[in-house]
C-alpha cells in the first residue's frame, strides 16, 4: 500500500479497476483542489530535475529461510526442521489457548507454539514494512504473524498482527487485523506505516513472531520455511529516472483474464471484476508447474472457465479487508504450491524486472494511474495489479493484464517510460485532480523452492537472497 491513501487501502487494491476517466495526466485543479496542486508544484518540479540522477536503492528485504536461521531464533514450543526445506515447526506446545473468530463468531481452543527472531537491523530505516511468509497450514492448524520494532528515537513500537492465516478456510477465516495503531504508526491491513514520515520518524529495526495453531490433542503441525521483512524508504515523487532497455525477452507465461468471471462467487469481494490480484499469481502458479487437482476444484460450478482463478481468489481472500489483494496473502498462496516460494518487495526499475526476465522469473506489479497515462490499457484504476512476462526490442513491457475480455486478449505491450512511471512513483494526480499515492515499485515474486545458479544470482541483484 502507498502512504498517501492509507485509509482507504480497500479502495486502493480491492476495487481493482476503476471507470475510465477523461482528461490529462495531471488535469487542472478545480477550487477545491488548487491548493493540493500549489502544494505539489514545487515538488513535482524537483522530480523532473532529479529524474535523470542514478537511482538509489530504499528497500531493505531480510529473510528467514535456513536450518541455522531458524535455530537462531527464540523457540518457545516449537523446533528448528531440517531437510531440503528447512522450517520451523510445532515441537511441545506451550499451551492452551481460546481464539473467536471475528467473522464466524466460533470460538475454539487451540494449542500453541511461538518462534521469534533475533532483531534485525534495517539497513534502510523505513517508512513502511510488509512481513510475507511461506508455509504449511494442514486441516486443523493455522498461524499468526506480528511485527515489532523500534523507532529511530530508541523508542518501541507494540506488537503489531500483519496476518492470521490457513491455506484452507475450514478451521479459521484468515484475516488482517483492523484498528492497530500506537499513535506513531499504524497497520493498514498488510502494511505497518509511519503516520508522518514528514517527522523524520523511522523504524531503525524490528522482529517478527510467529504463533503456530493447531486442534488439542493432534500431532498436526504448520510449518513455516521462508518468513521475510520487506522495509522501505522511498521518496515522495510524480516521476521517476528513466532506465535504460537492456532486454527483448519474452516468457511463456499462462494468460488468465478477470473479467469472464464477473459475478462469479460474489461473497469472494463481489466477483471476478476485483480478482486481478489472484487471477495475476495464478498465471504465475502455473508457469512453474503448480496444477490443482481435479478434488481441488471440486467446489467451482463446472460450467465456469478457468476455475483455478475462482480457487485462487477464494483462498487469497481476506474476510477483514474484504477483498483478494492481500499482498502476502497472495504470496502464501503462491507457495502453498509444490516447491514454490512467494515473497513480497519493492524494485527499484525496469532495469530490475529484465535482471529477473533473463532469469526465467516473471513478476506480478502493482500500479494505479488514469487511462491516459497508460496508453493501450484502455482503463484507469485506483489499484491493479498485472504480469510482467518480458520486453519487446524497442524496450517495452510485455504484460499479462487481467483486466482484458477474455483470456485471448490478455497479452498487452505497454510503452516502457509510461510503465516504469506509474509502477515506481510514490504520487500521483486522480481523476479529481487531487495528488493521491502510488505504491512505489510494490511487486510479487514467486520463484522455486531449490532456484538454479542463474536465478539466485538474479533474485540477489534485486534485493532478495535465496
Amino acid at each position: 500500500m502507498s502512504r498517501a491513501e492509507q485509509p482507504s487501502r480497500r479502495t486502493v487494491l480491492a476495487a481493482a479497476v476503476a471507470a475510465a476517466v477523461a482528461g490529462g495526466s495531471a488535469p487542472a485543479a478545480t477550487a477545491a483542489t488548487a491548493a493540493d496542486s500549489a502544494d505539489t508544484a514545487t515538488a513535482e518540479s524537483a522530480d523532473t530535475a532529479t529524474a535523470e540522477s542514478a537511482p538509489v536503492r530504499t528497500v531493505d528485504y531480510r529473510s528467514w529461510t535456513t536450518y541455522a536461521d531458524w535455530r537462531a531464533g527464540t523457540a518457545k514450543g516449537t523446533r528448528a526442521v531440517a531437510g531440503l526445506r528447512p522450517g520451523v515447526a510445532v515441537g511441545a506446545p506451550l499451551g492452551t489457548v481460546d481464539y473467536t473468530d471475528p467473522h464466524t463468531k466460533t470460538t475454539a481452543t487451540w494449542e500453541y507454539a511461538t518462534w521469534t527472531s533475533p532483531v534485525q537491523k534495517l539497513a534502510v530505516p523505513s517508512t513502511e514494512v510488509i512481513a510475507s511468509w511461506n508455509a504449511s497450514t494442514p486441516a486443523g492448524t493455522w498461524l499468526q504473524v506480528e511485527l515489532k520494532g523500534t523507532y529511530s528515537d530508541g523508542t518501541d513500537t507494540p506488537w503489531y498482527v500483519m496476518g492470521r492465516w490457513a491455506s484452507g478456510d475450514q478451521d479459521i477465516k484468515r484475516t488482517s487485523v483492523d484498528d492497530q495503531t500506537d499513535g506513531r504508526s499504524t497497520v493498514w491491513t498488510d502494511t505497518f506505516a509511519i503516520d508522518d514520515a514528514s517527522t523524520g520518524l523511522r523504524l531503525a529495526s524490528c522482529r517478527l513472531r510467529l504463533t503456530l495453531y493447531r486442534r488439542p490433542g493432534t500431532k498436526l503441525t504448520p510449518t513455516v520455511w521462508r518468513l521475510g521483512a520487506m522495509g522501505s524508504d522511498v521518496p515522495d515523487r510524480f516521476t521517476v529516472p528513466a532506465s535504460v532497455p537492456g532486454l527483448a525477452q519474452e516468457l511463456a507465461v499462462p494468460r488468465y483474464s478477470q473479467e469472464i468471471h464477473l459475478g462469479q462467487y460474489p461473497e469472494y469481494d463481489s466477483g471476478g471484476e476485483a480478482w486481478c490480484s489472484p487471477t495475476s499469481s495464478q498465471m504465475i502458479v502455473e508457469y512453474w508447474g503448480g496444477r490443482l487437482t481435479a478434488a481441488q476444484l471440486a467446489w467451482v460450478d463446472p460450467s465456469y472457465a478457468d476455475p483455478q482463478v475462482c480457487h485462487a481468489a477464494r483462498h487469497t481472500y481476506d474476510h477483514q479487508y474484504a477483498g483478494c489483494g492481500n499482498w502476502p496473502f497472495n504470496a502464501a498462496y503462491a507457495a502453498t504450491f509444490k516447491d514454490l516460494q512467494g515473497v513480497v518487495t519493492r524494485l527499484g526499475s525496469l532495469t530490475d524486472l529484465e535482471t529477473l526476465i533473463a532469469a526465467g522469473i516473471p513478476a506480478i506489479t502493482s500500479q494505479s494511474f488514469l487511462k491516459e497515462e497508460l496508453t493501450g490499457a484502455g482503463y484507469g484504476t485506483s489499484g491493479h495489479l498485472m504480469t510482467v512476462v518480458g520486453f519487446t526490442a524497442e524496450g517495452d513491457v510485455i504484460a499479462n493484464d487481467p483486466f482484458s475480455a477474455d483470456d485471448t486478449a490478455v497479452r498487452r505491450v505497454y510503452r516502457r517510460r509510461e510503465f516504469e512511471n506509474i509502477w515506481l512513483r510514490t504520487k500521483r494526480y486522480n481523476a479529481s485532480g487531487k495528488v493521491a499515492s502510488g505504491t512505489g515499485g510494490v511487486c510479487y515474486l514467486y520463484f522455486p523452492a531449490r532456484p538454479t545458479a542463474r536465478q539466485c544470482m538474479a533474485l540477489a541483484a534485486v534485493g532478495v537472497p535465496v
